[in-house]
C-alpha cells in the first residue's frame, strides 16, 4: 500500500513499532530512494516476545505511538502505516481504546491509516473501514528456520 502511494507521488509515512535493530528491505529501499515522499520511522526494540527489558519496550512503543499521532495529525500525509501496532496493543504496550478514540476524533478525513499485525481485536475491526486478514497456514520458523532476508525483513 505504501508503494502504491509512492508510485502516485502521494506523501505517506511508516512507523515500525516492533522491528528495531535489523536492517529491513522495505526501510532500506524507501529511505534510500523515496525519503522525499515517505517518512520512515523505525522505533521498536526488536521482537518483544524475546524482551530483556519490558519497561524499555513499553517506552519504545509509547514513543512510536506519539510519532504516529504526530504524522497522522499532519494532513499532508495521505497514508500512515503503523507496522505491527496490533502486536504492541496485544502486549498492552499501547492502549487500544486510546488508539481507536484518537483515530475517530483526530484523523483527517483524507488520511488513510493502516494498522498491521496479527490478532486485531473485535473492537478494532469494528472501528475500521477496511479489514484484511492474512492467515498463517505454515511458516518455516516452526521448523526451526530463522527469519530470512527478503522474506521476513
Amino acid at each position: 500500500m505504501i508503494f502504491r502511494m509512492i508510485a502516485h507521488n502521494l506523501p505517506c509515512a511508516v512507523v515500525q513499532f516492533i522491528k528495531g535493530g535489523l536492517s529491513t528491505g522495505e526501510r532500506d529501499l524507501i529511505t534510500a530512494n523515496f525519503s522525499d515522499i515517505c517518512a520512515f520511522h523505525t522505533m521498536g526494540e526488536g521482537f518483544t516476545w524475546e524482551t530483556q527489558d519490558k519497561e524499555r519496550d513499553i517506552a519504545a512503543a509509547q514513543a512510536a505511538w506519539q510519532k504516529a499521532k504526530e504524522l497522522i495529525r499532519d494532513d499532508k500525509h495521505r497514508m500512515v502505516l503503523l507496522d505491527e501496532i496490533n502486536i504492541a496493543m496485544r502486549y498492552g504496550y499501547i492502549d487500544e481504546a486510546e488508539v481507536i478514540a484518537f483515530l475517530a476524533a483526530e484523523k483527517p478525513p483524507m488520511t488513510h491509516v493502516v494498522l498491521t499485525g496479527r490478532n486485531a481485536s473485535n473492537d478494532l475491526i469494528e472501528s475500521a473501514d477496511l479489514v484484511t486478514e492474512m492467515t498463517l497456514i505454515k511458516h518455516p520458523f516452526r521448523s526451526g528456520i530463522k527469519a530470512q532476508i527478503g522474506v521476513e525483513y
